[in-house]
């Protein structure tokens, strides 16, 4: 096997171990914040982290196929390894960047309902009469 195919197949097994791990991850632990983001329904929440997480897979493993070629050739280990981390390296601020996007999203979602739902911030003590003009 060529240091080019071990490269590549390691490329993959890292980069599908990152997804699959983030993805649980994710699906685990963010629950709980799309439930907030709707406001105790967790059948919508569910269904939302459910299809996130499709989601998430189908870009994720879509961009780990598309960078799968190197696009030069690898004469030894050392080249080998860099080419590997800079694949790794990409794959992983896809994956940063999809997470920070969707708690971006998600929480601008929250705070507009929270701010439309919301009692004003300080209860009333007074009020101010207005004058009309005849």
């Amino acid at each position: 096997m060529t240091i080019e195919i071990t490269t590549y197949l390691v490329y993959l097994a890292i980069s599908i171990a990152l997804t699959i791990w983030v993805a649980r991850t994710l699906h685990k632990n963010g629950r709980v914040f799309l439930v907030d983001v709707f406001h105790g329904n967790e059948t919508l929440a569910d269904s939302v982290n459910h299809l996130l997480v499709v989601g998430f897979y189908l870009i994720n493993f879509g961009y780990v196929s598309l960078a799968l070629k190197l696009g030069y050739d690898i004469a030894d280990a050392k080249e080998g390894i860099e080419a590997l981390s800079v694949k790794v390296g990409m794959v992983l601020l896809v994956l940063g960047g999809m997470h920070f996007f969707n708690l971006f999203v998600f929480s601008r979602m929250r705070r507009r309902k929270t701010i439309h739902d919301g009692r004003p911030p300080i209860a009333p003590d007074s009020f101010t009469a207005v004058k009309q003009e005849v």
